[in-house]
């Protein structure tokens, strides 16, 4: 009877063993999976740009990467004429020649308001906000000021602006017109803020401090 029960000690014993063992092993598993997901994920979406980039112009070359630096410099060279040389006149010419095209025009003013709603002088996304979507609650979501005068669309919407939501997760969002009463400004970097909201919030976002603050 007591080899019996010593017997059964020793097979619980046994047991709580391997599942704590089991248990462990599974927690490095994930572990390690945790460290080596991002650095794989992150290794393989630079491979992808730079193999993709590399490919851009149709030029044979057996140099990795001299694709790019061809692009970078055609890319700088092409800045340069447009900041020197082609002047508004000759970009308003241009767009409207690309009026008269109406499948085109809609794809290439598409593009360029996009491109200059986060690069160049006439940025959209520059004015980060927190906007109250209903009085009645305090719910608030942040969002960026892209219009500021509602006039065009009626008189009704007189002292109304247009916000944009991004979502987190996603390079989509919305637009609302709320009340300029409903917005509040944030102090911060309009980029880290676009980050914070697009990690859900995992990123970490510090407001920017005023001068003569610590």
């Amino acid at each position: 009877m007591a080899c019996t029960k010593k017997h059964e000690r020793k097979s619980i014993f046994a047991h709580t063993m391997k599942q704590s063992f089991s248990r462990k092993l599974f927690a490095y598993l994930i572990n390690g999976l945790v460290l080596a997901l991002p650095v794989y994920i992150t290794g393989y979406v630079l491979y992808t740009i730079f193999t993709s980039l590399d490919r851009v112009l149709p030029i044979e070359h057996k140099y990795p990467g001299l694709g790019i630096v061809i692009l970078l410099v055609t890319l700088v060279i092409l800045g340069f004429l447009g900041a020197k040389i082609i002047n508004e006149q000759i970009r308003t010419r241009f767009s409207k020649f690309l009026d008269r095209i109406p499948f085109i025009k809609t794809i290439y003013k598409s593009i360029t308001d996009m491109l200059g709603a986060f690069v160049g002088n006439k940025k959209r996304f520059n004015k980060p906000v927190l906007v109250r979507l209903n009085k009645e609650h305090e719910l608030e979501v942040i969002g960026f000021v892209t219009d500021e005068d509602l006039q065009e669309i009626g008189e009704a919407e007189s002292g109304k602006v247009g916000v944009y939501i991004p979502m987190s997760y996603s390079f989509s969002g919305h637009l609302v017109i709320v009340p300029r009463s409903n917005v509040k400004p944030i102090n911060g970097n309009s980029l880290d803020l676009m980050k914070y909201v697009v990690s859900g919030g995992v990123v970490e976002f510090e407001p920017e401090k005023n001068e003569g603050t610590e």
